[in-house]
């Protein structure tokens, strides 16, 4: 396969067999594995094809010719990628440098994690040297006529080589880890190597298109951050307002608290506001509400926000689905002015720098963390005229929509990868070689 084809492209040239292959059990014999593998495949342990070393333990005493060098940590090795951002030093004697340095085309392996980044490594490529490794990372140096890193690092962060390392970790409450008799019982798929080069390419492409997807959705974010900063400060105007003063006001002055009775805490259809600005959701109730709680009636268009989280940025505006729900007064809602536009009041409020400085205002100091509609209705703040305002929200709105399409591309494609992955690393499709 050629480099540099399309993710559709990619999927062109690979053919499905009438052999199938299901997830290999972790127990079961060799003889059985290889039965459902296609004929020129072979499986062996990680062992086998490669050799697996653990790194260097921190606080060694008494050291003979102590050298400082770098050395990469867990946090370093991120699943697909390194974080290279902060290299921090170790001792290590002389003598063991060669035993601890990283080379060219080493599996870097992190011992444990979330459940859902057990096998998440990286291929390293010499990008320090000389560089060290911590003994929470494991080194994988495969036998580059049997195994490729490419195909080994694919396999390891596959639904094959994840469900493995789930088997047989060790866990925890949240985490999970594998310790190196694990690693290296690992059952290692083999296709021909020819075969194994170009699963790594058909996965590459995939990787490429994800990496740009992630880059694109990181400078959109950006571009939104700068227009929220410049346009709800007055810093960029559009040419068409830029001669009309903005007014200072009170919140209080387009602002109204809405207090309709509605049902008690059995019978409400509750709503919650999520933190930072992420808006009004339905809530999800494990248990029944007391009876003596009293709700009221919230209506779309109103804006609201949560007491207790005002300074986590927990805003948001009432939206048609969620038209006739309720919450308590520690989630008060306010009917808005004419003069104001919902969104761009919602877009004005939600910046971090806007809701933090309310420590100060906040009852009882910052860790009590409520503020209360009085201390919010009273704050002031310069407002455009609407129509300004309606055309900053609409900007800023159009911003939002492009990085959701583009995160809902990006969650696709990793779909896909993960898809095709599972059917390309276990043999259930083949390439042509």
């Amino acid at each position: 396969m050629r480099e540099g084809v399309t993710q559709m492209q990619a999927v062109a040239v690979v053919t499905t067999p009438s052999l199938t292959v299901g997830l290999l059990p972790r127990r079961a014999s060799r003889t059985n594995q290889m039965s459902k593998l296609p004929r020129n495949w072979k499986i062996k342990e990680l062992s086998e094809v490669a050799t697996i070393q653990t790194g260097l333990a921190k606080g060694k005493n008494n050291l003979k010719n102590p050298v400082s060098l770098p050395y990469l940590r867990v946090a370093n090795v991120q699943d697909g990628y390194f974080d290279l951002s902060e290299i921090k030093t170790i001792e290590v004697s002389s003598a063991e440098i060669e035993r601890y340095r990283l080379k060219p085309n080493d599996v870097l392996l992190t011992e444990g994690g979330d459940f859902d980044k057990l096998g998440r490594g990286h291929i390293w490529r010499g990008q320090i040297d000389p560089c060290l490794h911590q003994n929470h990372i494991f080194v994988v140096r495969p036998n580059p006529q049997i195994l490729k890193p490419e195909f080994l690092t694919a396999l390891t962060a596959s639904h094959y080589g994840r469900t493995y390392f789930l088997s047989c970790s060790k866990q925890t409450t949240n985490l999970a880890s594998v310790n190196s008799t694990q690693l290296k019982q690992f059952p290692v798929l083999l296709p021909p190597i020819r075969e194994q080069e170009e699963i790594a390419r058909i996965v590459g492409c995939w990787d490429r298109a994800i990496e740009q997807a992630e880059k694109l959705v990181v400078t959109k974010t950006s571009i939104k951050r700068g227009l929220v900063q410049q346009l709800l400060s007055g810093g960029k105007r559009f040419a068409e307002f830029g001669n009309k003063a903005w007014q200072e006001a009170h919140f209080g002055d387009f602002l109204t608290e809405s207090r309709i009775p509605g049902s008690n805490g059995v019978d409400a259809k509750k709503i919650t506001v999520k933190l930072y600005g992420k808006g009004v959701v339905e809530k999800a109730e494990k248990l029944l509400g007391s009876a003596n709680t009293k709700y009221h009636i919230r209506r779309t268009g109103q804006f609201i926000y949560s007491k207790l989280d005002f300074l986590n940025g927990a805003f948001g505006i009432i939206t048609e689905q969620l038209d006739g729900y309720e919450s308590t007064l520690d989630l008060p809602a306010f009917d808005i002015d004419e003069r104001l536009d919902p969104l761009w009041l919602f877009y004005f409020v939600s910046r971090s720098h806007f809701y933090k400085s309310y420590a100060n205002a906040a009852k009882g100091g910052r860790k009590a963390r409520r503020v209360q509609p009085d201390e919010f209705l009273k704050t002031k703040a310069r407002f455009p005229s609407i129509e300004e305002q309606r055309r900053i929200a609409a900007v800023l709105n159009a911003c939002d929509k492009e990085i959701t399409l583009l995160k809902q591309q990006l969650d696709a494609l990793k779909r896909q990868k993960q898809g095709l992955m599972q059917k390309l690393l276990t043999g259930q499709i083949r390439v042509k070689v």
